[in-house]
């Protein structure tokens, strides 16, 4: 391991676009669907790896809800929490704001209940054995109708003290943010806040959907951005935190190559750009991985992924008071590494 590798291990650093159905390891899907005996398409570990191999967002899409399919009761969605956190408390995650899909859970009969109360637990768990602070983020799928958004945040009602916010993901190509500007405003009256992907495989128009017709707090991926000055203007002048995915837009042919990766072009352009690892199971890394991927595909400084790091606080949704503790803390940590 290199100076800069442990560097990015140890530095204090948050998660803001994770999807914790992304986050099935192979091994753990075996032992769910042995568990709860569920015949599964693949004879080996070797053969899911092998199925990782997608050439656009719907491809992966395709498995991730077939993966997703082993996930039946309270301890299973208890039981993929806790391996992600037991995961990134070795990437020196702090602080994590995961997404979960209910309606591809709901939809198969599986009561919402049970899909929330084992991720929380799983992230009391986390806390009370790593330290690391986690909220939740109800994402509707928006393959789907807003109606059955609607659905979805009604069944949440009951739990809407313990997610923090709304957000939207799945297919972005044909399906626009203005398709659910009436629940994002609902989510909104209801004290949620909004984040939503728009500009990855979508076009800068949906970056502006999603800042003038949803209001968001943040924005997940947002690369496309880059495409229209007027809008990268915008964002940078807002401080808009843009959750950037880079072995997930490698894996997505986002961009061809990382060496091609313009995170470090978003910093120089004032953009609030932060590492995130999307569904690191399918997409080959955990945080710490893309850290030192990108880094080293872009020949990023310590003063850049420091930069990242401390966005990642400053564009979470935790109060102020907490953001200055973990600011605090990175601050020493890097003054201590010299």
């Amino acid at each position: 391991m290199t100076d800069l590798d442990s560097f990015i291990t140890g530095l204090p650093k948050a998660e803001l676009h994770l999807h914790i159905e992304g986050s099935l390891e192979p091994e753990l899907m075996f032992e769910l669907a042995k568990r709860n005996g569920i015949d599964i398409p693949y004879a080996s570990v070797e053969d899911v790896r092998a199925a990782y191999a997608f050439s656009n967002l719907q491809d992966f899409l395709d498995i991730y809800y077939a993966g997703a399919n082993v996930l039946r009761t309270r301890q299973d969605f208890h039981d993929l929490a806790a391996a992600y956190f037991d995961r990134i408390a070795a990437d020196g995650v702090v602080h994590a704001e995961i997404m979960f899909d209910p309606q591809t859970h709901t939809d198969r009969g599986i009561p919402f209940a049970d899909v929330i109360e084992g991720l929380l637990s799983g992230m009391a768990e986390a806390e009370a054995k790593h330290g690391i602070t986690s909220k939740l983020i109800l994402s509707f799928l928006r393959h789907l109708s807003e109606e059955a958004a609607f659905d979805t945040l009604a069944m949440a009602e009951p739990w809407l003290d313990q997610i923090e916010a709304v957000g939207l993901d799945s297919s972005e190509v044909g399906h626009p943010p203005v398709k659910f500007a009436q629940v994002f405003e609902a989510a909104h009256a209801k004290g949620l806040k909004i984040t939503a992907h728009a500009g990855e495989e979508g076009p800068p128009e949906y970056v502006y959907q999603a800042l003038d017709l949803l209001h968001v707090d943040r924005i997940d991926h947002g690369n496309r951005s880059l495409e229209d000055p007027d809008l990268v203007a915008r964002l940078a002048a807002m401080g808009m935190t843009l959750t950037v995915c880079p072995l997930s837009n490698l894996k997505l042919c986002v961009v061809d190559d990382l060496a091609d990766h313009p995170v470090d072009r978003m910093l120089a352009l004032g953009l609030k750009a932060t590492v995130n690892s999307d569904d690191p199971a399918y997409f080959g890394g955990y945080i710490g991985d893309n850290f030192r991927a990108v880094a080293k595909a872009r020949g990023l400084d310590r003063e850049a992924i420091v930069t990242l790091a401390r966005n990642s606080f400053t564009g979470s949704f935790l109060p102020p008071k907490a953001i200055a503790e973990h600011l605090e803390k990175l601050d020493a940590y890097v003054e201590a590494q010299g």
